[in-house]
């Protein structure tokens, strides 16, 4: 199995591939434990959770490509238009994704493990130096991020008869990382209900959309292919 290392956005709607393994990625794991003096028995340490793990590596964005490079094979040139593209693109794709103030997926995958994790990009420092004219060098850190929602509270009856507060439990699911669209754009067979209750989880909700359009009554059963629905 060869190394290799991934950056996915929006559930992989986007994403890229180093094209040049870079020579080490560092992985940083800490503790968070706390420290206190106590009378008569001196300094004691108080364990916490483990601080996020943060992931750090340099490398280059080549503007020609050789068969030192990740999957380089020049008979195959459905994958190199996959894996290889302009410097600046990958550039503008890691920008972009770290002013969307959302998450992206890392997927480090080497000849004896793979990390698979969500994480928030801290920093990409990038550069084009001389006498190496289009590679662009870079530096990046990552920090892993944990999705956290509230917890549903119901209240539920003690023996007293007296309501209290009670967390439900639930099932952890895979969180969503895909970026919710704010309009749609109606196919064959599409109507404002089915656009509901794919978008907004109900299809009796279709009402919302009409008023939100300005779709009249007689409208609704002659939507046109290719109307652009806003999304509330």
């Amino acid at each position: 199995m060869s190394y290799s290392i991934q950056l996915s956005f929006n559930n992989r709607a986007e994403y890229i591939y180093f094209p040049v393994i870079p020579e080490s990625i560092e992985f940083s794991d800490a503790g968070d434990g706390s420290t206190f003096n106590v009378s008569r028995l001196g300094e004691i340490n108080v364990i916490k959770s483990p601080k996020l793990r943060e992931v750090s590596f340099s490398g280059i964005f080549p503007a020609d490509y050789s068969p030192y490079h990740y999957k380089y094979d020049v008979r195959d040139q459905g994958a190199q238009n996959e894996l290889y593209r302009d410097p600046y693109e990958y550039v503008k794709d890691i920008i972009r994704w770290m002013q969307t103030g959302r998450p992206v997926r890392l997927i480090f995958t080497s000849a004896r493990y793979t990390v698979n994790m969500a994480v928030s990009i801290e920093s990409f420092d990038w550069k084009e130096t001389a006498g190496t004219v289009g590679d662009i060098q870079y530096d990046i850190k990552l920090k892993q991020y944990v999705f956290y929602a509230a917890k549903k509270v119901v209240p539920v009856k003690n023996s007293q008869n007296k309501a209290e507060a009670s967390k439900t439990k639930t099932k952890a699911s895979r969180p969503d990382e895909k970026v919710k669209p704010k309009t749609v754009t109606l196919k064959a067979g599409d109507s404002l209900w089915s656009v509901a209750k794919a978008h907004l989880g109900d299809g009796a909700r279709w009402k919302e959309l009409q008023k939100l359009n300005g779709i009249k009554d007689a409208q609704l059963k002659k939507l046109p292919v290719g109307l652009v629905i806003k999304l509330p």
